[in-house]
């Protein structure tokens, strides 16, 4: 697009037909002023000479651009200033002698043109920049006597000779003059410095014929020439208040003038900073891809240590510590996980405290034993858009300080080629998961979490090889399904007593439910302990159906709503470790146990399940297991001769009927859904729906 400056047309006009006519009006002026473009080979660094350009104007006149803080001195020594513009001093002050031009009676359009023609040789970065040097000049030699003429008598004297203070006296009349400038100069200072960072961008990444860069190379002239010309007619107002035209400056065109010129600068540099920012954009992915691919070879390269993955995964940085120690309240730095096993815990920012709370006592169990010890570090995973955000930061904050392990000290240092890496190869999506690297970098476990969580510290070194070990030396059985949760159950088993495992949220069954069994049990002389394990996803209602079991004696439960989010969480682990090795239903009986205790869970009503001493299990939902208990009477004979739970389970396969509701209602883990499940009841295919749930119990 070639001009930039104009007044928008109808609405109606699409914006190519805009762009065209546009292009077609300005064409000429394009091509006379690339006429005048023949750049050399030498380059100029202009960057420097913007930044003292900067200094001038923010201390003439603060409101442009702010008051600033010496960055001139701290960037730049008086040696190294010298020697850059020692070779440009003299067209600096060529050009300075043109900008006057326009004053002198000069034309607006042919100054600026024969400043184009004396920066011929220099690239559209350098026009700009030497120009506004130029115009800096003359500019601070104006502000600087306007600044000191009332305390220094040198100041004083040029200003009575240049009849300054007959100026200021008019200051009032000339703001509108002076806001005008103002605004104009703070335009080409956006456009120059537009310019000057398009020419920064590294071409490693970005070529001149990337769309967006060539688009904004081809605006290049206009721009310059907009630039330049606003510069010219800069110089032209101060000169005139600097030779008292006040007859020339009264008047309101040169206000016009200057406001349109604005308008103009404002709208090119508008058009650059997009195209500027979809550059940046473009840069970034290539980064992003580049740095991806990195992290792809990595992981998948043998190494000596662990430690060129973990540095690719999270900082490559020498010149920060980028752990915090949840133990020693510091910051670290990475090479203290060097050749260690290192769990990678992944998450939100929604972490449940229960997973932070059941890893913090297997962490510190680890750390007491030597043989199984293992590092942790948490990784958030924080969307970028509310990363910033103060609530954020905050919930941050307090869950690092919760974890006695090692965390990422800041989140915004992880990549996002990172977590691409950790969405794409590891299928994190929101649930936490851990990852499980070897001494030597190499990931032994994408998600150790279930192992964690079924055998605890057991699974030490979490390698599939020990995943799959462990489940050989698995049945369903009540140490399986209760270990690590509540010892006083594991003990009731061995004193020989049997035992019904029951939850729900209904509590009228539950009432019901536990005083008929209990009256069942003692009239068939049979010592059974009974403990309520609650239902998943529903903290407060459970909270009040257990204050309800212990006001009215019922059962054994859990006053520890952990322990109750830790049993489902291990019932879902364990269907996901089966899951990875291909168990189905139909050809695992732990499978097929743990499907049936998730599908009771789904129901509306309540379940439960009874094991006996010889390890003999049976299992129903609410209505089936109660009207089996109430019909104790049709097989009491029974319990004698071949056990309670026996003849219990006997009798429920009875009660079954080919009508039934089963519901199954699995947490999202991308990857690790299954696409056909069966019903553990009947066998046959369950149909799948999609449920989004928010609970904030």
């Amino acid at each position: 697009m070639a001009a930039f400056g104009r007044l928008a047309p109808k609405m109606h006009q699409t914006k190519t037909d805009r762009r065209m006519l546009y292009a077609s009006d300005d064409n000429a002026m394009t091509k006379q002023i690339l006429a005048t473009h023949s750049p050399d080979s030498h380059k100029v660094d202009v960057k420097p000479i913007l930044l003292i350009v900067e200094e001038v104007i923010r201390h003439a006149t603060p409101d442009i651009i702010g008051k600033g803080n010496g960055q001139l001195d701290d960037q730049l020594s008086l040696a190294e200033m010298d020697g850059m513009l020692e070779p440009l001093a003299h067209v600096v002050q060529k050009v300075g002698a043109e900008l006057a031009c326009k004053f002198l009676g000069g034309d607006a359009h042919a100054t600026t043109m024969a400043i184009l023609n004396l920066l011929s040789n220099y690239s559209w970065d350098a026009k700009v920049v030497i120009t506004l040097a130029a115009f800096a000049v003359t500019y601070g030699q104006y502000w600087l006597l306007a600044q000191l003429y009332t305390t220094n008598m040198l100041a004083k004297a040029l200003a009575l000779l240049k009849q300054l203070p007959d100026v200021i006296e008019h200051s009032n009349s000339l703001k509108p003059h002076f806001d005008a400038l103002s605004k104009l100069i703070a335009a080409i200072l956006n456009v120059t410095k537009c310019i000057v960072k398009f020419t920064e961008l590294p071409s490693h990444y970005i070529s001149s014929d990337t769309p967006a860069m060539s688009v904004a190379l081809a605006n290049f002239p206009t721009a310059a020439y907009w630039t330049i010309k606003s510069l010219v007619a800069c110089t032209s107002l101060i000169e005139s208040l600097v030779s008292l035209s006040h007859e020339l400056i009264m008047s309101t065109t040169e206000v016009w003038e200057l406001s349109s010129l604005a308008h103009k600068v404002k709208n090119i540099h508008e058009h650059l900073q997009m195209q500027l920012e979809l550059c940046i954009q473009y840069i970034d992915e290539k980064r992003h891809e580049e740095a991806y691919q990195n992290l792809v070879r990595i992981s998948e390269t043998l190494h000596l240590d662990n430690m060129k993955f973990i540095r690719a995964l999270i900082s490559s940085r020498e010149d920060i510590h980028p752990l915090y120690d949840g133990t020693t309240k510091t910051t670290v730095h990475l090479e203290i996980l060097k050749r260690k096993h290192v769990l990678l815990l992944i998450s939100d920012l929604d972490i449940p405290h229960e997973e932070v709370m059941i890893l913090d006592n297997l962490f510190k169990e680890s750390h007491q034993r030597p043989e199984i010890r293992y590092e942790i570090v948490w990784i958030p995973i924080i969307d970028p858009a509310v990363e910033q955000h103060s609530k954020s930061k905050h919930k941050f904050e307090e869950l690092k300080q919760l974890m006695p392990w090692f965390s990422v000290y800041d989140p915004s240092i992880i990549e996002l080629s990172t977590i691409r890496f950790i969405k794409e190869k590891w299928n994190f999506r929101k649930k936490t998961i851990l990852v499980a690297l070897d001494p030597q970098g190499k990931v032994s476990s994408t998600n150790a979490l279930h192992m964690l969580w079924i055998w605890g510290n057991l699974a030490f070194p979490f390698t599939s090889e020990r995943e799959e070990a462990l489940w050989k030396t698995e049945s369903w059985r009540l140490e399986l399904l209760i270990d690590g949760i509540d010892l006083s159950i594991l003990d009731w088993a061995a004193e020989g007593r049997y035992i019904c495992i029951y939850g729900g949220e209904d509590t009228e069954w539950i009432k019901e439910f536990t005083s008929k069994t209990k009256k069942v049990a003692e009239t068939a002389n049979v010592d059974l302990q009974m403990a309520y394990v609650g239902k998943n996803n529903a903290k407060e209602r459970v909270r009040k159906i257990s204050i309800m079991i212990s006001d009215n004696k019922l059962s054994h439960y859990w006053p520890d709503s952990t322990l109750v989010w830790f049993f489902w969480t291990r019932l879902e682990s364990m269907m996901y470790s089966k899951l990875n090795y291909g168990k189905t239903v139909e050809n695992d009986p732990i499978m097929q146990e743990i499907m049936t205790l998730l599908s009771f869970d789904g129901s509306d009503k309540g379940w439960a399940i009874f094991f006996g001493r010889a390890g003999e299990t049976t299992r129903a939902k609410g209505e089936t297991v109660l009207s089996c208990i109430l019909a104790f009477d049709q097989w009491k004979e029974e319990v004698e001769e071949k056990g309670f739970v026996k003849a219990l389970d006997e009798y429920l396969q009875q009660l079954k009927t080919p009508h039934h509701c089963n519901r199954l209602i699995l947490p999202g883990l991308a990857g690790n859904i299954p696409e056909n499940v069966v019903c553990a009841e009947c066998g046959r295919a369950m149909e799948k729906y999609l449920m989004y749930r928010c609970c904030v119990e």
